[in-house]
Order: C-alpha cells, then structure tokens, then sequence
C-alpha cells in the first residue's frame, strides 16, 4: 500500500519540483535584470524551503536547494556592489513596490564641492520649523554645506539627534514620535520675489531643479516642492511649479505651522542650489548648468511635457533641419519697457518691411530669394489669454480638492508656451523678457535688442549697451544669439538695424548654424571681455563669482555692462552710500586693453 501510493505521487512531485526550479531560475534571472540584492534572493530561498518540507522527499529537497545555492552565489560579487549603489531605488516586482531601504535612520549622499554642493537625504525628520537628522552612534554622515536660497549666502545645517543603536532611533521613531510619512522625492528651495515670473523660474525653479539632475533619474520622475515663499493671491508662478514637479507644492510657512509639536519625515529631499540660479554668475558667464549637465533643454522638455504639451521640434546637428527654403519663419517682437517712444516707432517700421517683403514674395515661384520669407508679430505676454469653452460646464463635487478639469484645460501659461514653441526668432531687449527664450525650440535665434544704461542717459556721452542677461542666451547651446551692435545701441534703436539682425537671423536658420552653438559665441562683446578677464585677474573672478559669507554683495551683484564700463563700484574709487566708500578691486588697466580688444567704445568720465 505504501509503495503504491508512492509511485502515484512521484510524477507530481517530481513535476512540481521541476517547476519550481524553473521559476527559481526565472527569478534569478530577472533579479540580475534589475539588480535584485544577494538578500532577496537568500530570503526567496529559505521561504521555498519551508514550503518544501512537507512535499518532497530528504533527497529532493537536498537536490533543489543545492542548485539553488549553486546558482546565488554565481551571482553574489555582481549584485552585491549593485546593491550599495542602487539600495535607495525603487523597483516593481509582480506589480508590487518593493523599497530595498527599510531603514529608519537619516542617511546623506552629496555632490559637489562645499561651495557648490547639492544632497540627497533619506528620512530627514522634520518637526518645530527645524530639518533634524536621526542617526545612530558610529554611522556615517559625510560633511555637507547646502544654501536652499540664492540670496542667502549662509548654508542650512539640520539638527542632530543621534541614539545609542539602532533598536533605540526605531523605537523612538514607531512609539513616540510616529511621524507623519511624506512620501517620494521633495525637492526644497528658497524663493524672493515669486511674483515676477523670471525670478520665479530661473531663481527659484531652475537651479533646484539642477540639484535634481544631479541625483538622476529623480529629475524625470514626478517629485514633491517644497517652497520658501510668502503668501501671495495672485502669484501664478505656484500653479508652474505644482505643475513642474507633478506632485504639487508644499508651502514652508505651511509646514513651520503644522510642525508644531508635530513630527514629520521626508522619503527623500533634495536641497542644495543656492549657487545655481541665473543671477549666480559663473566664470564662464554661462547659466549654471545649462551646458555642462544639459540642464537647460532638460528644464524646457520638461515645462512642456509637464504642461501638457508636445515638446518642440528636435534638431540635433543643424538649423536647417526639416527646414526648407521656402519656409515662412515666424519671429516675434516681445514687449519690453525699456522701448522709447522713439524705438517704438523704429521696431513698428521694420515689422512693416519685412511684414510687406513676405507679403511679395510668398506666392510667387521664384527660385532664389533675396531674403527667407518672415512673418513678424509684436507680442505682449500680458495679453496672451486661453480660449475658454463655454460650452462644457463641469460640476466640481465637495470632495475635489481642485477643479476637476484642472488636468485637462490650459491656462494662460500653457498658451504663452503655444507661442514660444512655435518661434523661429525670438526678439526682445534685456529683463524679464529675455527668461523665455530657455524655451524655444532647437535652432531658433533670440535676438537681444539691448537697452540703455545708466537709467536716463539715453543719447548722451554716458549711454553705454546693456543687455543683461546674456548668459541665458550662452546657458542654451540649443539657439543661436545676436544682439544689437554694441557701440550703436546708445543712440537708440534703428529701423535698419533691426530689419538687418532679422534677415541675418533668417539666413542663418535656413542655411543651417551647427549644433550645438558654442558658448562663448552666445554672449555679446563684453559678455566675451567678461569671461576673459575672469581667466586673467583670478582676484577679481573670485570676488564677483563665489557667493561666501564674507563677500560683498555689491560686488556679488555683477551686469557685465556696468563692470566694462566702470559704473559705481567698478569705478576707481567706488561711489558713496551713507558716508560708506562702496568698491570693488580689479585690474583697471587689463579691463582698458580687453576693452580695446573687443572693440567696445567707452566714455571715460574727467577726472
């Protein structure tokens, strides 16, 4: 009877074992895939071999588990240093999440220099307006100094609370102060002035979001902002960045009152890009990151995609790619309140021209053109508006916590992108209105018209070219840059020039500028006499670029045109302010040869 039911079960058994190898095997095989650790594996292990011991047969058992091992241990020097560089990862496993940190305690991975420095935490707590950190004695945590702020030059240092072991930090954790879990990636930074959208965006978002990049793939993923910003109705940068991030926006000041006696604690946070932002000016008087960790087009692919929108047309190599030479080129003149009166009119009459050129020439069939054909319009952002549908009315219910369209409808942003995707030439003067151009598309051209300083020379021997941020346009090798001739822009802007820089930019699209562009030819002479003083007076560099405690913030806060022309603090002896000499040191007589160099006329005040 024994040896009856025996042979009766040993098909099954035998069937069964085969099978359950087999899916060991798969296992294995797919946990070298996707980095599954050594542990896992030795844990899937014992399990099969609790489940086993009723079913088999000793020598079945033995058999099994013996290959088994065999094959883990081929494995364990690979998945072993995986482990270390991948064990804050999360992964899918049969549609379940599965995080290979359990841990409780605080853990810290920094990159960068102390100056420059962005980290990544794991469970930092926080409770009572403080950041605090929960470590155990003899864990390491590496040396860090992050600035959340790009005007505060202090670095934000947590608390520290550190236990005896680690059954101690987990007790402390789960029994007494049970906090409030904050789940996914929190990117965190400090932001003035969110109600002007420039600020917002390159001050604020953008060098944030170059700290993410820094942790990848964080940066492609949907995170969480935490933002140190101040209350404001009718600030619509906050809906950006909600949208930006794809899980929404924490307010700091929210979180100081709700951390009141209460604990909680962030999976992960980023902070650490307060040397980053667009008014931070690097050596190379580039936006900070835009060309080294390609973090301009990173930023712009993902403020469409984030807003719902096809990203903008790639081009790899060249302008003129899916381009023909019939194309009709759209450039826009973009509103700016440094315009007179008079450059008004002078803008209007070279629209009109090349507005009636286009209009002569698009139907014809001649072969070869004087000019590409462009179409040029005058834009106001104020004034860009979405197309709402009447006709569709959805009802909110009281448990939506936005509209319920909110994900499906654009805003007046959204629109504002519409245009700025489609923009073969982007034309503007200095200011806020030179921060959009980070968002046009692969071979377009941002034309930057200048502006007059000091404030009110206009057409007098003072008036010098001032077009301020001229490192966006070099942070974005993506475009191309011109700008309006250095020493003619004091007398203000004329027809002729401006019907020129569109045409040069036209030709240059369609006959095909290589990409990328080179940095250094983005910037406009003094930008260039910039970016060599700086290798040349090492002095003067570090005074005007390494944002430390001990700096003067005057001399921090740096326009290229106001240093070559030695406007207040750049001039020998400085200026006064409340009976204090304001003035930063440089070599005065290497700035008058680059001067020269680069031929920029300059004025020099009687002594």
């Amino acid at each position: 009877m024994s040896q009856k039911i025996k042979k009766t079960r040993s098909p099954l058994s035998i069937f069964c074992l085969l099978f359950l190898l087999f899916f060991t095997i798969l296992i294995i095989i797919v946990g070298q895939k996707i980095s599954v650790p050594t542990t896992n594996i030795n844990q899937l292990v014992l399990g099969l071999r609790a489940t086993w011991n009723s079913s088999f047969g000793q020598q079945e058992r033995v058999d099994f588990l013996n290959n088994a091992t065999n094959l883990n241990s081929t494995m364990s020097t690979t998945t072993s240093a995986q482990f270390e560089i991948n064990k804050h990862t999360m992964i899918f496993t049969h549609s379940r999440l599965f995080s290979r940190n359990k841990t409780l305690e605080t853990t810290i991975v920094c990159v960068g220099s102390p100056y420059n420095q962005s980290c990544l935490f794991h469970n930092l707590y926080y409770v009572d307006s403080a950041f605090v950190i929960l470590t155990v004695n003899g864990s390491y945590l590496p040396p860090f100094s992050v600035r959340t702020d790009a005007f505060n030059l202090w670095p934000t240092t947590p608390r520290t609370r550190t236990f005896n072991s680690y059954a101690d930090l987990e007790i402390f954790v789960r029994t007494v102060i049970d906090p409030k879990v904050i789940p996914a990636v929190t990117l965190h930074f400090g932001q003035l002035w969110h109600f002007n959208i420039g600020h917002a965006l390159f001050d604020g978002l953008y060098p944030a979001y170059v700290a993410l990049i820094r942790f990848p793939p964080r940066h492609l993923h949907p995170f969480r902002i935490l933002a140190g910003v101040g209350n404001c109705n009718d600030c619509w940068s906050e809906d950006v960045y909600g949208r930006f991030a794809g899980l929404g926006i924490l307010k700091h000041i929210v979180l100081n009152q709700m951390s009141k006696g209460n604990w909680f604690v962030f999976e992960e946070f980023v902070m650490g890009s307060g040397t980053m932002c667009q008014r931070c000016t690097q050596p190379n008087f580039q936006l900070p990151g835009g060309v080294e960790l390609d973090a301009s087009r990173l930023f712009r692919d993902r403020m469409y995609q984030q807003h719902g929108l096809i990203h903008p047309t790639v081009r790899q190599k060249s302008s003129s790619e899916g381009r023909s030479r019939r194309d009709v080129l759209l450039a826009y003149v973009v509103d700016n309140k440094r315009y007179t009166a008079e450059d008004r009119k002078e803008i209007d009459a070279a629209i009109s021209e090349i507005n009636n050129y286009t209009n002569s020439y698009i139907n014809k069939t001649t072969e070869k053109l004087p000019w590409p054909l462009v179409r040029v319009s005058y834009l106001y952002y104020n004034k860009v508006r979405v197309q709402e549908n009447s006709s569709i009315q959805i009802n909110a219910t009281k448990t939506d916590s936005r509209s319920p369209t909110y994900e499906l409808i654009d805003n007046d942003f959204i629109a504002q992108l519409k245009i700025l995707r489609q923009m073969d030439i982007h034309i503007t003067g200095p200011g806020t209105g030179q921060m959009y151009q980070t968002f046009l598309s692969d071979g377009a051209v941002s034309i930057n018209l200048g502006g007059i300083r000091p404030w009110g020379a206009e057409k007098t021997t003072r008036a010098f070219a001032s077009y301020l941020e001229q490192y966006m346009t070099s942070g974005a090798p993506y475009i191309k840059g011109l700008y309006y001739p250095i020493n003619e822009r004091p007398r203000g802007i004329e027809k002729r020039i401006v019907v020129e820089l569109i045409r040069n930019a036209s030709r240059l699209i369609l006959e095909g500028f290589s990409l990328p562009v080179k940095p250094l030819e983005n910037l406009a002479p003094d930008g260039q006499l910039f970016v060599e003083m700086c290798e040349k007076d090492k002095e003067f560099c570090a005074l005007v670029t390494e944002r430390l405690p001990n700096r003067m913030f005057t001399c921090l806060e740096i326009w290229a045109e106001d240093f070559v022309h030695e406007e207040r603090q750049w001039k020998l002896g400085g200026f006064m302010d409340n009976n204090k000499t304001i003035s930063c040191a440089f070599n005065h007589t290497l700035l008058d040869q680059l001067r020269t160099k680069y031929g920029i006329s300059h004025f020099k005040m009687p002594t």
